[in-house]
Order: structure tokens, then C-alpha cells, then sequence
């Protein structure tokens, strides 16, 4: 082992450490397991317990018109995707958290190989520079990306690394191979369908200014695209022949003033987006600036005119972002639904790629200056590292007072609260207040309340009905739930839009006004409270007993519907 190390050169022995970084970051969701502390939005709080739901629903191949009843007395399956995504398989074969764990090492493992393989190829070429390819690729592989993207964004290296090869001719059957299946560990809508439009901007821009068709080139993007469209059959059959209308047909997007807008576009480039967080704000973001600066007023040579290409796509793509929200569009997207339907704002998912590979470039520049500037780019590289390893998971989410995986979907108390109410599950729906409903739903309650992108908009209508008098309390409240409506939750004024009130919360619900008659004729007979409702009666509400469990962030008040 010791001859082993001694004759692996430096860039080896930088990868083997690198190799044993990654394996340090993901090793608390191993060792810890539901005691482990990962993100709540749009994670906890809705796709983990999808995946439960869609798993013992026994409906993952269900057919194009079928529902699972479990979720809204019967949500549509094409809700939740395709069943040739990855990470549906392993949620599908392993228990909850080993599946997320086991996700969260292939995506990184994935991202860190794509974006060295990128920079060692077309960008970071200097054998002496490999301190930047290894590092860069460290930074990006550790960033705190979307669980459930899985690869939509940290795959992106990998297909342009695929995809520069094919275009110069330099490609063998591992590009292919590649793209054929990066489709089935990643996300056509949120990540690739935007990739591949740049793509074809840049096979469109081969064509027309430099006159090359280069056939084989387009083929791959068609490839790409076409396998994309076959896995994703039931959202293409959604959007192609809908039933009737849905919670997407009342978004309302554009509603930003022109300053709101430009306000947004600093905040998107300086702070970055937490579907896409790059934590670049602090080294990234003033290196890029320093080796712009340093470009002014001298000829370039094709890498540093890359590097300006790249930092302004950066800035466009900012741009893009918050203007796809200015009120200005609204005109527009009255006349045309896809354009509300669908969030063409997402072309900034391309930025943890842009950005990481400005900071890829944008240290080698520096690198070649000398002796001195490379200690600098030593310094930011060990820096960034740093920033990324503070934002583990683990660190940021138990730093703040989150509950554990464990504490969170709290199944011993929940199991106690179906035991206590002892009838099949299937045959009564409940509701939660102060609390997701994903909670009851991963725990195989049947919930009328839910959180989904994509449910009938007549049921979303009655729901409403439900909670009206709350809304009307509360503008804010009624903006989010009328013009977006993807949380479909029994909302309360007082509470406004937080979810989590733990056990040691002091707050009370003495002026609530629900609607129970509605939901008893959905099917509602039981109201799970992270609070207690002073004025149960008076909504139609009988309390029946309150449940606390040690492992459990929750105290819950059980009401039953009279």
C-alpha cells in the first residue's frame, strides 16, 4: 500500500484524497441514518414520502389514467413521474433514508467525475494545473444541490464533456453511452430540456456561422432528446392530451414590479437559487470579478475569451431568471398557458455548471501569472471547499433547530394515532394543520390535503371552499394559494405560511374558521393539529386526545369532524 502511494503521481494522490473527501461529506446520511438531519422543502415535506406513497400504492407502473387514492381521494398517477427514473427504483428497494443516502452518493460521485473528465478535456488542459481540475470538481460535486434532480443539474459536466467530443469529432462509444444514460438519472423539465436547448443554440450557431452541419453532432442532441421524451411518457401524455384542466392552468408567474424584478436579478447572481445553491458568493463571485478585471485592455487568446463567454452567460441567464416574473409578460402568458404551465425560468439551472466552470477558468488564468498567484489560487480553492463542507447537511439543518428524519415523519406516534383511531386507513380521510400533510401521507394515512404541482383544478376549487374564510383574512395567503396552489393545505391566517410548529410551541387557535361541512362531504373525518384549535366546536369539532412520543418533533391534537 505505502509503494503503492509513493508512486502515484500528484494527481493521483489529489484524487485519492479527493475520493475520500467526498465520502467524509455523504458519511453522516450512512452512519446516521433517520437520525440524520437533510433538507425539509421540497424534500421531506413532499418527494420522500411521494416515493413511500407511489411504492405502496403498488401503482409504480400503473397505467397512463390510473390514481392512487391515498392523496386527494384519488391523485392522478402521472403526478408522480416516470417509473424509469432512478431514484424511483431505489425508493422502490430500499427503505427511505438508505435510498436517499445511496442517491446522494451516486449524484456526487457522478458530478465530481463529470466535471474533472470536462475541465481535463476542453478548459483546464496544463498538466502542472491539476490542483484546479481536482478541486473545482470537488467544490461542484459537494454543492447543496436539489435532492430529487438527482443529476438534471450535477450531470450536466458529464453530458458537455459527451456532447464537446461528439462535436469535434473525438468521440467512442463512452460519449454515447453517456448520454443514452444520464436520461434515466436525471430530469428532462428540471435541468436537461434546458441544457439541450443550449445545445441546440450551439449546433445552430455551428451551422450558420461557422457552416458546419456536423450531423453526428445534432444526432446526439436528437438522441438525448428522444430518450428523454420516451421515459418521460406520462408527462408528454399529460401535456398532449389533458383530461381537464389543472392546479398548473391558475399559476400566476408574472407579478414583479420592473425594480422587484431588477432587484432579483442581483440576488439570483449574488445568492444564487435554492433548487440550484452554488454557494459561490463569497470566493467564487469576487475571483471572477478580479480576473475580469485583469482581461481589460489586452488581446485574448481563445481560453480567456471562453472565460468572458462564460461570465457573461452568467449574467444572462440572472437576467432571464427574474425577468420571467416581471408583470410585463403577463399579457402574453394569458394568451399562451404553456407559458404559465411551464417554468421556462429554469434555464438558470445551468448555472451551477456556468459558474463552476468560471471558477475552473478563471483560477487557471490567475495560475498562469506566476508563482505568487497560484498560492492565491491555492487559498481560494481550500476556501471554497470550506464554505461547502459548512453547508453539510447535517451542519446547516441542526444548526437551525430542524427535526430529524426520525422527528419529522414521527411513525411511532403516527402509528399510535391510527391505532387509536382503529379503522382501516383506507376508509377515512384526514387533514393536517400546522404540519405537512406528507407527514400523514408517508405514514399511509389518506390525506384530502396534499402537496403536488399537478392535481385536478376543479378539486383544488372545492378544496378551497374549505378554507376560504381563512384566506380572506390573509391577502398574502390568499395570493399564494389562488395563483399557485401547489400546497394544497388547510391554511390558517394566524398561522400564515409555516408548516412546523414543533412540540414546544406556545401557539393557539382561537379564531379558526373552516369550512367542515365541505370537508366532511370530501370524505374528512379527523384533523391532525401541531396546535390546539380553543374554538373546536364552534368549527365542527370534537377533540379526542392529544399524542406526544419522544422521537417525535410533535405534539398532535386529533380532532374528529361531528
Amino acid at each position: 500500500m505505502f509503494n503503492f502511494w509513493k508512486n502515484a503521481n500528484q494527481e493521483k494522490k489529489n484524487l485519492y484524497f479527493a475520493t475520500l473527501l467526498l465520502i467524509v461529506y455523504v458519511s453522516p446520511l450512512f452512519i446516521l441514518g433517520e437520525n440524520a438531519h437533510i433538507r425539509v422543502h421540497d424534500n421531506l415535506d413532499s418527494n420522500i414520502a411521494w416515493y413511500k406513497v407511489l411504492k405502496n400504492s403498488g401503482q409504480l407502473f400503473g397505467g397512463i389514467n390510473s390514481t392512487l387514492p391515498q392523496i386527494i381521494n384519488g391523485l392522478p398517477r402521472n403526478a408522480f413521474g416516470t417509473e424509469f427514473s432512478g431514484i424511483e427504483w431505489l425508493h422502490n428497494l430500499f427503505p427511505s433514508m438508505l435510498a436517499y443516502s445511496v442517491s446522494q452518493a451516486i449524484t456526487r460521485v457522478f458530478a465530481f467525475l463529470g466535471m474533472y473528465i470536462l475541465l481535463k478535456k476542453h478548459f483546464v488542459r496544463d498538466d502542472e494545473a491539476y490542483l484546479i481540475r481536482v478541486w473545482v470538481s470537488v467544490a461542484f460535486a459537494l454543492t447543496p444541490f436539489w435532492p430529487s434532480g438527482m443529476l438534471s443539474t450535477l450531470g450536466m459536466p458529464l453530458a458537455l464533456w459527451a456532447f464537446l467530443n461528439i462535436r469535434e469529432g473525438s468521440h467512442t462509444w463512452k460519449e454515447w453511452l453517456t448520454l443514452i444514460l444520464l436520461p434515466f438519472y436525471s430530469s428532462f423539465v428540471l435541468g436537461f430540456f434546458f441544457f439541450l436547448c443550449f445545445m441546440g443554440l450551439l449546433w445552430l450557431r455551428d451551422f450558420f456561422v461557422k457552416r458546419k452541419s456536423n450531423w453526428c453532432f445534432f444526432f446526439s442532441i436528437a438522441l438525448m432528446t428522444g430518450i428523454y421524451l420516451l421515459i418521460e411518457y406520462r408527462l408528454v401524455y399529460s401535456l398532449v392530451f389533458p383530461d381537464a384542466p389543472t392546479s398548473r392552468n391558475e399559476f400566476v408567474s408574472s407579478k414583479l414590479s420592473f425594480w422587484h424584478t431588477i432587484r432579483l436579478v442581483f440576488k439570483n447572481y449574488f445568492l444564487g437559487h435554492t433548487h440550484v445553491l452554488t454557494l459561490h458568493t463569497f470566493v467564487i463571485v469576487p475571483l471572477s470579478f478580479l480576473v475580469l478585471w485583469m482581461l481589460k485592455n489586452r488581446k485574448r487568446d481563445w481560453l480567456e475569451k471562453r472565460y468572458l463567454y462564460l461570465f457573461m452567460f452568467n449574467i444572462v441567464l440572472s437576467v432571464w431568471y427574474a425577468f420571467w416574473f416581471y408583470k410585463g409578460w403577463e399579457p402574453l402568458k394569458e394568451r399562451v398557458s404553456l407559458l404559465n404551465t411551464f417554468n421556462f425560468a429554469r434555464f438558470h439551472f445551468l448555472r451551477p455548471l456556468i459558474i463552476y466552470l468560471i471558477f475552473a477558468v478563471g483560477s487557471y488564468l490567475l495560475w498562469r501569472l506566476g508563482k505568487n498567484w497560484r498560492k492565491f489560487v491555492k487559498i481560494c480553492l481550500i476556501l471554497q471547499i470550506l464554505v461547502l463542507f459548512a453547508a453539510n447537511d447535517e451542519i446547516v439543518y441542526r444548526v437551525a433547530g430542524k427535526p430529524s428524519v426520525k422527528q419529522f415523519y414521527a411513525t411511532s406516534q403516527f402509528h399510535e394515532i391510527e391505532k387509536y383511531i382503529g379503522k382501516p386507513q383506507s376508509s377515512y380521510r384526514v387533514a393536517s394543520i400546522g404540519l405537512h400533510p406528507a407527514i400523514a401521507q408517508y405514514n399511509g394515512f389518506y390525506t384530502l390535503d396534499t402537496y403536488n404541482n399537478f392535481y385536478p383544478l376543479a378539486y383544488k376549487q372545492e378544496f378551497r371552499k374549505i378554507i376560504s374564510k381563512e384566506l380572506d383574512k390573509s391577502p398574502a395567503l390568499k395570493e399564494y394559494f389562488d395563483k399557485w396552489g401547489g400546497r394544497c393545505y388547510l391554511f390558517v391566517a394566524k398561522l400564515g405560511k409555516k408548516y412546523d410548529f414543533k412540540k414546544d410551541s406556545k401557539v393557539k387557535l382561537d379564531h379558526l374558521e373552516i369550512n367542515t361541512n365541505v370537508l366532511k362531504k370530501m370524505g374528512g373525518q379527523y384533523i391532525i393539529s401541531a396546535v390546539p384549535i380553543l374554538n373546536a366546536d364552534e368549527n365542527g369539532l370534537v377533540f379526542k386526545k392529544t399524542f406526544e412520543h419522544r422521537d417525535s418533533a410533535w405534539k398532535i391534537y386529533l380532532y374528529q369532524v361531528k
